[in-house]
């Protein structure tokens, strides 16, 4: 065989592994997961009755008020800070990620121990990892069980309601392990406040 038709068919060849990969499988996903799982690839967005996006279950977002459960720290506030005006530098390891502080950083140490930890003992609640700790990637929308239980007295004082409604509702906003045995149970910080205010609104 000539060098012209060897290179002619490795042309083609690769031409149509492109359009394969590159083109074919990419769009015929696209299309998969609008027709068989059209809330997952679309955002998991979470939306009030007027069809107004809330919010999405897969990244967390700051919910400080005692009126409702509070999320776990975020190093970036879950990206809510203006990348134009970040004083704070909440943004300066990007839109998510860690902060990158060891254990004995004296910055790490302060911000746990004159901000959360002394937030939540005002409050009454008995801090939880998570209520200190940031997750790896500064979006996490869970929190555990433990540290939506550490907040009910507090919730229950402010909305005049009844701690044990408090646990159920925790119970039946909790999400087990994925199939069982991957992971750490979870409650969606979002959709256990979505779910109190439908128990009695703010």
């Amino acid at each position: 065989m000539s060098f012209a038709r060897e290179a002619s068919r490795a042309i083609r060849s690769s031409f149509v592994l492109w359009v394969i990969a590159a083109v074919i499988y990419p769009f015929f996903m696209i299309a998969f997961g609008q027709i068989v799982f059209p809330y997952q690839a679309n955002g998991s967005l979470v939306r009030d009755s007027r069809g107004q996006v809330l919010g999405s279950t897969l990244i967390g977002q700051p919910f400080t008020s005692d009126r409702y459960f509070n999320s776990r720290p975020s190093t970036t506030v879950y990206s809510t800070a203006n990348p134009n005006k970040d004083d704070n530098l909440v943004l300066q390891t990007g839109i998510s990620g860690a902060s990158n502080l060891a254990p004995s950083n004296p910055q790490l140490i302060k911000r746990i121990k004159d901000e959360d930890l002394s937030r939540l003992q005002t409050a009454g609640i008995q801090p939880t990892a998570d209520l200190v700790y940031t997750s790896g990637s500064s979006l996490d929308p869970h929190i555990t069980p433990e540290a939506a239980r550490a907040q009910v007295s507090r919730i229950a004082k402010m909305r005049q309601l009844p701690p044990q409604q408090l646990e159920t509702l925790i119970t039946q906003n909790t999400d087990s392990r994925f199939l069982g045995i991957f992971g750490e149970p979870g409650v969606n910080v979002l959709q256990l406040n979505l779910a109190l205010d439908e128990l009695k609104p703010a």
